[in-house]
């Protein structure tokens, strides 16, 4: 099982999602723990990573979980995807490996990964996601 965490981040019911450098499949912005890290913390040292948004973590709400075919990895390779949300908001800028952050809507739900599909199916069923 791989262990993801994300974050849900949402703006006029579209949700940012964001592609790595040589992928074709959007995910959305998080990533591994490290040793030791809470969700909390590596949640925060992620998104800093990707999209250079610093985040408060006092502010991150658990949202749900989501288990799915890992994508591009071998058959029964399961990943865990923990979701948290924000209240807070700031200038998203792709970083790192990421090459591209999109705001998605549920028309986009075929370009993003197996537990990422998952999490805009629960957003859309809420009226969440448009």
């Amino acid at each position: 099982m791989i262990d993801k965490l994300a974050l849900i981040y949402m703006e006029d019911k579209k949700i940012l999602a964001a592609r790595s450098r040589g992928r074709d499949t959007y995910y959305i912005p998080g990533g591994k723990r490290e040793p030791g890290e809470s969700d909390e913390e590596a949640l925060v040292r992620e998104i800093y990573e990707e999209i250079s948004m610093s985040l408060d973590p006092s502010l991150l709400s658990f949202y749900g979980e989501f288990h799915a075919q890992a994508h591009g990895q071998p058959e029964g390779v399961l990943v865990r995807l923990r979701c948290y949300t924000t209240s807070e908001r700031g200038e998203v800028k792709a970083a790192a490996e990421i090459d591209e952050a999109s705001w998605l809507g549920y028309a986009d739900r075929s370009s993003v990964s197996l537990a990422a599909q998952l999490l805009f199916d629960d957003l859309h069923a809420k009226g969440l996601l448009a």
